[in-house]
């Protein structure tokens, strides 16, 4: 080795030591100069994301969020995802945070989400490319087309799953939520129909792209990254595929009746932000329903009375669509289920499907006292504010009736108002979820079919849903099912 590579060698570490010292006095003259929140910003570039990501209870905060709620407040300081951030568990920052998108605050998700899920994905898109990305979404998601044709489609699908189940046999609730959605999202989106080869193929992969999704985003061989990329590859030529055998039959000719077919006609999108935006609404339209399914499944049997009402009201419907001698549901049938819309809103409340939110600040802002220097980090913990005390009664217990009388069990017309403004389980502002009216239509439909048919048991009690912070069911949330006797509508 030569002379002048032994001296670089000795003299690394004090360059690096060198290094971090100055980081650390920059960040420290920094915070002088503004009043941010109190916090620990952890390791250099590591911060404290991984003791942020330590999956937890999916009906708590976890244990990093209240350790840090408890000694800084429900605003502080950290550094997350390589980023210095705010972290707000504060109501009323994260409505202001959500309703200031594209002025004070925009979108801003890890580069690993956007390399797997695509630079065109409405997740990771912003300004008036993800408004128009959204448009198109809405526009499919038309109130109209949800009246009858998504109607129509959802009740098909929940019966073709649970006609499917066995009696008296452990099954894995959270895979046939997964089934639901998963068939319902691929034949509204492209056509393709449950259980052929090509759905079932689409769904191996869809599964391994999942897993990357929400693992650490190592692109080496073997890693669930990796595989991954692969399939999101395999998933994006299948696609095209598609696109290209709608193309030949000429665009006059295209039919409509899927997103896929609806984008070629009516929009100027190109070839790849087509098939970002279908793998993306794939992505969003199944995970977040099946996961809030799953919960719903989970957290009814410890609450009889929840059942039986809903059992009650959904009778109702079932006697007057037999005496008037209609089969399908319709949405003046869907408007009747008034309880159903209150399991739904407390199971969103309780599990928090979407845990928080990433954005980024455009300028420097000052809230309450705090700066959020501009570039800074800022996520908005949707969970902590809908498992508040001070603004849920009991917030880790399952009670439907809370979400009466105006949305809000409490006879306090100001506190009903303080509750419905503080409910956020699909966001907010600008990016309110586009898919909020099906993911609560899919979910009434498929409680109706279940409570009318089945009577079931969770058959692991440890199995609760945890964050990883995607919410899951470690085993599957294992169920066993009985079909009501003489009391069949499948």
């Amino acid at each position: 080795m030569s002379s002048d590579s032994e001296v670089i060698l000795c003299l690394l570490p004090s360059v690096l030591a060198l290094f971090l010292f100055l980081i650390l006095i920059r960040r420290k003259q920094q915070q002088t100069r503004l009043h941010l929140p109190p916090g620990n910003m952890g390791w250099p570039f590591l911060g404290e994301t991984l003791g942020y990501l330590k999956p937890y209870s999916a009906t708590s905060t976890g244990q990093f969020m209240e350790q840090h709620i408890s000694r800084y407040g429900k605003i502080y300081k950290s550094n997350l995802f390589g980023e210095p951030t705010i972290v707000s568990a504060d109501a009323g920052l994260n409505r202001f945070i959500l309703q200031n998108e594209g002025r004070l605050f925009e979108c801003s998700y890890p580069r690993s989400i956007g390399g797997i899920l695509g630079k065109w994905s409405m997740l990771v898109l912003v300004g008036d490319m993800h408004r128009d990305m959204r448009m198109i979404s809405l526009n499919f998601l038309s109130h109209a087309r949800l009246r009858t044709h998504l109607m129509r489609e959802v009740e098909k699908h929940t019966l073709l799953v649970l006609s499917s189940w066995k009696e008296n046999s452990v099954f894995s609730a959270q895979d046939e939520a997964k089934k639901f959605t998963f068939n319902l999202m691929a034949k509204h989106i492209m056509s393709l129909d449950p259980g052929k080869p090509e759905t079932e193929q689409l769904k191996k992969l869809y599964v391994t792209f999942m897993k990357g999704v929400v693992s650490a985003p190592v692109n080496l061989p073997g890693t669930a990254y990796r595989k991954a990329l692969q399939s999101r590859s395999t998933i994006l030529k299948f696609i095209e595929s598609k696109m290209e055998e709608r193309s030949k039959e000429g665009i006059e000719n295209i039919d409509e009746d899927d997103l896929l077919g609806w984008v070629l006609k009516h929009s100027d999108l190109s070839k790849e932000q087509i098939l970002d935006l279908i793998l993306s609404l794939l992505f969003a339209g199944h995970e977040t329903s099946s996961v809030a399914i799953a919960l719903a499944i989970y957290f009814l049997p410890g609450c009889p009375n929840a059942i039986q009402q809903l059992r009650e009201e959904h009778t109702e419907i079932a006697k007057a669509k037999k005496q008037a001698g209609e089969t399908e549901l319709n949405w003046d049938d869907y408007r009747k289920m008034g309880f159903t819309q209150c399991v739904i809103s407390e199971t969103l409340r309780l599990g928090n499907v979407v845990r928080f939110l990433h954005r980024k600040a455009l300028k420097d802002v000052r809230y309450k006292g705090y700066d959020i220097p501009c570039g800074w980090k800022v996520l908005p913990v949707i969970a902590a504010v809908h498992l508040d005390p001070l603004l849920f009664d009991q917030p880790q217990h399952f009670n439907p009736w809370r979400w009466q009388n105006n949305n809000s069990g409490a006879s306090s017309s100001s506190y009903t108002s303080m509750t419905s403004s503080n409910f956020m389980p699909f966001g907010g502002g600008p990016r309110l979820c586009a898919g909020s009216e099906l993911a609560k239509l899919e979910m009434a439909v498929f409680i109706h079919h279940l409570v009318l048919n089945f009577h079931w048991d969770l058959e692991d009690d440890l199995d609760q849903p945890f964050a990883f912070p995607f919410v899951d069911f470690q085993n599957g949330l294992p169920i066993t099912a009985r079909r009501h006797q003489n009391q069949s509508h499948i």
